[in-house]
């Protein structure tokens, strides 16, 4: 079993900016992805950004340009910077770390971009 903890979120005005970080309780040196999600009121769950193995990332194209996924195997611990926030980048933020044979979600934690 894997425990994914999230820091947590906040309020934040237009434009201003947040960092999300996701801690392991284990190494996610040999993790096939982690990725951030994002579930807004009445929306589905989207995915916002992975990184690989490998350090490739994706990001969906609403985020392109203002948040950053990035990872420190030494902590065991993935971030999402986000930059420019937009009120409608308001949803609860899951952690999601994909290992060969399973998979866990972290607790979630609310992000919440207004003035």
């Amino acid at each position: 079993q894997v425990q994914l903890v999230e820091s947590e979120g906040g309020l934040v005005q237009p434009g201003g900016s947040l960092r999300l970080s996701c801690a392991a309780s284990r190494s996610i040196s040999s993790i096939v992805a982690m990725s951030w999600h994002r579930q807004a009121p009445g929306k589905q769950r989207e995915a916002v950004a992975v990184i690989t193995s490998g350090g490739g990332t994706t990001y969906a194209d609403s985020v392109k340009g203002r948040f950053t996924i990035s990872r420190d195997n030494a902590k065991n611990t993935v971030y999402l910077q986000m930059n420019n926030l937009k009120p409608e980048d308001t949803a609860v933020y899951y952690c999601f770390a994909r290992f060969t044979l399973e998979s866990y979600w972290g607790q979630g934690t609310q992000v919440t971009v207004s003035s």
